[in-house]
């Protein structure tokens, strides 16, 4: 049996060091020397360095004004986590081990005062063997984080990227640089005497005709005392299965079928259930020596040629349990450039206002990172969708991830942890490579890159019911240009995310015109509200001027301010005036575009907006919600197309 110290509950300081100064320090408490250059401030893990630090007052609000640059020097320091850990926590005689869910980025594991061990990456778990380095006494724990990776953002060199870390909080053009440091997923001492359920891997299916499901399980037992398993499959009703398992059978991969279920549907597909899967592995005497639970659904996907798709075209109908869906909703961010400080409370009320407004599919960008585990509990729950992307995204420059072995290796540890850790989710219905992937032509990478086929196979071999993409877009084209539509060139495609010079009869033109079988980034731009504007701007001009106010530079890209001095003839008075055209032009935009796709349905299979909502307090963007969460005017135009039903749809 392992029991669970959550390290969460325990008091932790943060203290900051010159690179390296704090190896100079021989004491077991180096968090607390006096010699830190950051004196020693309270912290909350899971949590942040930067969080740590405003709320100590020894950085600004990086939200506000231009402040984001103020705190660009926590980069350059080391960072240590301390807490004390009472000898009465702690079982005598049992192993010891220190699981790490979520660590960004690299740095060292330090116990009592010695080196336990060292971790890399921001993307994978991390577990440390420390027994051997626990006394009888009280136990300090420091967490030391080295200097993060120099550069990782959206301008670049895909093809050099190697530190898995996410890319976007180096700035996006939705964000300015906040490099986040720390602990950013659950933190946890176990105990165990050696018997515990190994990795476990979890998939489910069902006939949808005659509602009877189907639980495939595999784990293998550690340790020498466990003669059986047992597997409970939980309903709100009761249970539904209740057996025990050979352990050999249970290593192979225990199968159960013809279970009476009720079907998982997506938000406004009708009601979905969900199923609680325990496995317990039993001593001779039946005693339960350690147990593992996962939450599951039964659903049917499938996905189907688009009728007048050109001949090879890839699939994008997506049948859920047999009925053909149109998939409508935005790509997901992060809600903060430091995640490690986003609550629970957060997350649901972000979801839920989506499920709200009609969203039934969320893609999770491939700039950021596999989303916690309570984004996975309330999708399931809500019924929106997933579209997961392994870490990789296009840089400009270029475009095509590495092809070198150790680097293929790197990623091939990564894709196998987001497997084993979301395989068994109802809402998750796609897996794909990474965002806008492109060789030197700009044309979407296929299956035949190395690191894509390396994906791919691992996809084919431990999930092999869900669908992989190389990347997205995909197809002969990653952008749909008028000139070429009705060839047949235009599968799942990016763009356009604004209007620019074009007039609102010329983008209606475009959108009657599209021969695309998906639009998996679509979008317009709009300002945020003036309140939201005023209320961050600190001591920068609210309105751009000339572009020369710093403010409307760190996120310029959607600022369409001149181009009103062409639909109007002239520029906005002022920033409230700028706010409503900006907003009306936004919501107009993407109603049109979104009405107009959403007749084509199934020739179309749908059509996901870039962006959902702002994690900074950007001057505009294409985000339908603000930082506040509050919906902009084009969130509650296209709720009304995203309620609607589509032609074509039973």
């Amino acid at each position: 049996m392992i029991d669970i110290l959550d390290c969460s509950t325990l008091n932790w300081t943060l203290a900051g060091w010159t690179p390296d100064g704090w190896r100079l320090v021989r004491t077991m408490e180096i968090g607390a020397d006096t010699r830190a250059e950051v004196a020693p401030v309270p912290a909350k893990v899971p949590g942040s360095v930067q969080h740590a630090l405003l709320a100590a007052g020894k950085i600004p609000d990086w939200n506000v004004g231009i402040n984001a640059r103020a705190c660009e020097w926590v980069e350059n320091r080391h960072w240590i986590f301390s807490t004390r850990i009472p000898a009465a926590s702690i079982p005598k005689g049992r192993r010891i081990r220190l699981r790490c869910d979520g660590l960004d980025y690299s740095g060292w594991i330090l116990v009592n005062g010695v080196e336990a061990g060292v971790f890399n990456g921001s993307l994978t778990p991390h577990a440390f063997d420390i027994t051997k380095y626990v006394g009888t006494n009280d136990v300090t724990l420091e967490i030391i984080f080295d200097l993060p990776p120099r550069w990782l953002g959206q301008l670049g060199y895909t093809s050099r990227i190697s530190d898995w870390k996410p890319r976007f909080n180096y700035t996006w053009d939705w964000i300015p640089r906040l490099v986040q440091i720390g602990i950013w997923d659950d933190i946890a001492l176990e105990f165990t005497d050696g018997d515990e359920i190994g990795p476990l891997e979890l998939t489910t299916d069902v006939d949808v005709a005659t509602s009877l499901g189907a639980l495939t399980i595999r784990a293998t037992p550690l340790g020498s005392r466990a003669t059986t398993a047992r597997v409970v499959l939980a309903s709100p009703e009761g249970n539904l299965l209740d057996v025990s398992v050979d352990l050999g059978q249970l290593a192979a991969g225990a199968s159960f079928g013809d279970i009476p279920v009720k079907l998982w549907r997506p938000n406004g597909a009708g009601e979905r259930t969900l199923y609680r899967v325990t496995i317990e592995i039993l001593d001779a005497n039946g005693a339960t020596l350690d147990s593992a639970s996962r939450q599951v659904g039964f659903r049917k996907i499938a996905w189907e040629q688009n009728p007048g798709a050109p001949e090879g075209a890839d699939p994008w109908l997506c049948v859920v349990n047999g009925e053909p869906l149109f998939l409508q909703g935005v790509n997901w961010t992060p809600i903060r450039p430091n995640f490690a400080d986003v609550t629970p409370e957060q997350y649901r009320s972000l979801l839920e206002q989506y499920r709200d407004l009609g969203v039934n599919m969320l893609r999770v960008w491939g700039g950021a990172f596999l989303e916690k585990e309570i984004f996975y509990d309330i999708c399931d729950e809500l019924g929106l969708m997933v579209w997961q992307e392994f870490p990789l995204s296009s840089s400009g420059v270029d475009n095509m991830p590495p092809q070198d072995r150790e680097t293929i290796d790197s990623m091939d540890a990564i894709v196998r942890s987001y497997i084993s850790r979301r395989a068994h989710r109802a809402s998750l219905i796609v897996w794909c490579g990474g965002n806008e992937l492109q060789d030197a032509c700009g044309i979407p990478l296929t299956l035949g890159h190395p690191m894509v086929a390396r994906m791919n196979s691992l996809v084919r071999d431990l999930d092999p019911a869900r669908r992989f993409l190389a990347t997205s877009s995909t197809g002969p084209r990653f952008y749909a240009q008028r000139e070429d539509m009705g060839k047949g060139l235009h599968w799942d495609v990016h763009g356009p995310w604004t209007l620019g010079e074009m007039t609102m009869d010329e983008w209606r033109e475009y959108w009657s015109s599209d021969d695309a079988l998906f639009r998996s980034e679509s979008g317009a731009p709009g300002a945020s509200s003036a309140d939201l504007i005023r209320a961050f701007r600190g001591d920068c001009a609210e309105t751009p001027g000339t572009l020369d106010n710093d403010l409307w530079r760190q996120t310029s890209w959607w600022i369409e301010w001149p181009l009103f001095a062409k639909e109007f003839g002239r520029e906005p008075a002022d920033l409230d005036e700028y706010v409503t055209w900006s907003q009306t032009r936004q919501a107009t935009a993407l109603e049109l575009l979104l009405e107009i796709e959403k007749r084509r349905f199934p020739e179309i299979g749908g059509v996901l907006f870039w962006m959902g909502h702002d994690c900074f307090p950007c001057t505009a963007n294409t985000s339908i919600i603000d930082f506040w969460g509050r919906p902009k005017p084009a969130a509650i135009a296209v709720s009304r197309i995203w309620k609607s039903k589509a032609p074509g749809s039973n």
